[in-house]
């Protein structure tokens, strides 16, 4: 049986930590900050771990846990 290929979105957006949480940028930051305000912006600074929920999608898609 061939190799189960991971998804490149996932590969470029997803990085799993040693307890094999899931690391991810936060969200809204791309654009239109003016609106957003600066407690909104400080908070989604860096890097932040997925909830489980979510956690347990992106793992469907990423077979050998890059």
């Amino acid at each position: 049986m061939p190799k189960m290929k991971t998804k490149s979105s996932v590969k470029k957006r997803f990085k799993v930590t040693a307890t094999g949480k899931v690391k991810v940028a936060a969200a809204g930051k791309r654009h239109g900050m003016i609106k957003r305000s600066n407690k909104f912006i400080r908070d989604a600074r860096g890097t932040m771990v997925l909830s489980d929920p979510d956690t347990k999608i992106v793992k469907k898609f990423m077979p050998y846990g890059l």
